[in-house]
């Protein structure tokens, strides 16, 4: 037994190495849209995590296409381990140097060619990517998005898309909460019966970011250009104070609650007026202090009567709303500091207590792993 405990490290680590290659390995084929920053950061955790998708899955993810808005390359074989990193550090201006861009339609209409080969379309861009991904589904794909708009156009389309969800073909996860489990909890309390009475909670990271600082005392103009600093903004930060990211986030889990809402249900309040909406950047940045006095009055109102602003998503009996909302300063919602995300269910089962989930809801690394997580999810079931 002695001799078993004093084996040399060199030899026990050619062992490891000579196990591992006899395990056998099953390819699953991804064909990613988007090489942004989290498409790019998904790059990195698929190269980072090839040894444990081998010896622990027995997976091995292979990218056969990547695409962007200059369009796709498509290496039937497979794009190497360099190729993947000269991607992951340059983005999308590296595609065309790998080879010949195709139009990314013709890429996606290429899968399901031959039966029996496991295909996942990743779609991790901020675009109307429906008809390439409905065409996915009919070619025998599965689907992964972290792209919200799909699920939250017309009620008719995300019901195309996820029509096949029971047989785990179509995964969603980081479309609401990042890297944080909301999706699947949610699903999970509805699978088991569970009848839903309403779903609040703030959606936003960066809306988030900008009420905590309004408590501090600090103005909107400058709560909004150190988020802008920060990069917890769209690089125009009217994309995420018009509110319009966080009412798609709310509708899908409507949606998924059973509700029969289209796009037009969901109004946001947005947080500046419509005239500075056809400002350039710069002019809406300059003039962004027009609107201080405005939010300092609803700041000190609210306080007044024990209670803090919070950027709010609610889902009840059949209405979704989302809007600046004040809350008391002492619940879970008044509490939160910074960018954390927070959604709480009450349901049959958590009446008095709702379920809540609470923690960081934006960022590459986090979005990415939910991504990747979804991925590996779907590449089992379908191995299953």
């Amino acid at each position: 037994m002695r001799g078993m405990w004093t084996m040399r490290s060199d030899t026990f680590i050619k062992s490891l190495s000579w196990e591992d290659k006899m395990k056998p390995e099953r390819e699953v084929r991804l064909i990613q849209l988007g090489v942004g920053n989290v498409g790019r950061e998904l790059i990195r955790q698929v190269l980072a995590c090839r040894r444990l998708h081998r010896t622990e899955l027995g997976l091995r993810l292979n990218y056969v296409a990547l695409a962007d808005i200059q369009g796709a390359i498509w290496k039937e074989d497979g794009l190497s381990d360099e190729n993947l990193r000269l991607l992951a550090e340059e983005g999308a201006q590296s595609l065309d140097r790998l080879g010949p861009l195709k139009e990314t339609g013709k890429v996606v209409r290429r899968t399901g060619e031959r039966e029996g080969r496991m295909e996942i379309v990743v779609d991790v861009t901020a675009a109307d990517t429906s008809s390439l991904l409905l065409t996915a589904l009919e070619r025998g794909c599965g689907l992964v998005l972290s792209n919200k708009i799909p699920l939250a156009s017309s009620l008719s389309v995300y019901r195309r898309l996820t029509a096949n969800r029971n047989n785990e073909r179509v995964r969603y996860e980081t479309t609401v909460g990042a890297g944080l489990p909301v999706v699947d909890t949610f699903q999970k309390l509805l699978d088991t019966g569970d009848t839903v009475r309403r779903i609040r909670g703030c959606f936003s990271g960066t809306l988030g970011y900008i009420c905590s600082r309004l408590d501090e005392g600090v103005s909107f103009s400058t709560a909004v250009q150190e988020a802008k600093r920060l990069g917890y903004t769209e690089p125009d930060p009217r994309d995420d104070l018009a509110g319009t990211d966080v009412a798609r986030k709310a509708l899908i889990l409507a949606r998924l609650a059973g509700y029969d809402l289209e796009t037009t249900d969901v109004v946001p309040e947005s947080l500046f007026p419509t005239e500075m909406s056809s400002l350039s950047v710069e002019e809406f940045m300059a003039q962004l202090s027009s609107l201080d006095e405005g939010y300092r009055r609803r700041v000190a109102a609210a306080s007044s009567r024990g209670n803090v602003l919070r950027y709010v998503a609610e889902v009840e009996e059949g209405r979704c709303r989302v809007r600046l909302a004040e809350v008391p300063r002492d619940s879970l919602l008044g509490a939160l500091r910074g960018p954390e995300n927070i959604v709480s269910f009450q349901t049959e089962r958590y009446a008095a207590n709702p379920l809540t989930i609470i923690g960081p809801g934006a960022g590459p690394p986090v979005t990415a792993a939910g991504v990747l997580s979804d991925i590996l999810a779907l590449a089992r079931k379908w191995r299953d």
